[in-house]
């Protein structure tokens, strides 16, 4: 509720990364690094609907899933080049300095 507030995922998935099966990570990822905090917002709260993952899981390109308001060129530019490297590296984090197990889930908080 605070314009002060900062927000940040690390994936830590369960399964054998693959590029049809993280296609919302690499979304997410990529809206990250390229979309302005409303659009942002807008767009994961999208991204973390049901119906939008039996889409993409369906076949649904992403980007037909993209709000208006969102640079859609750079937003497909970043999620195209994005490597399954990164979300490796997120999985690693999560389970060798965190210790979480596959696929757990966690907060991590660091206020003040």
């Amino acid at each position: 509720t605070s314009s002060h507030t900062r927000f940040g995922i690390l994936n830590n998935p369960s399964s054998k990364i693959q590029e049809d099966n993280t296609a919302i990570a690499r979304g997410i990822l990529a809206a990250f690094l390229t979309q302005n905090n409303s659009n942002l917002k807008s767009f994961l709260s999208k991204l973390s609907k049901e119906e939008t993952a039996k889409s993409l899981a369906a076949g649904t390109k992403i980007v037909k899933l993209l709000i208006p308001e969102m640079d859609g060129n750079t937003f497909e530019k970043k999620y195209n080049t994005l490597g399954l490297d990164l979300i490796k590296t997120h999985q690693m984090f999560c389970q060798e300095v965190l210790k979480l197990l596959p696929g757990q889930m966690a907060v991590i908080s660091n206020g003040r």
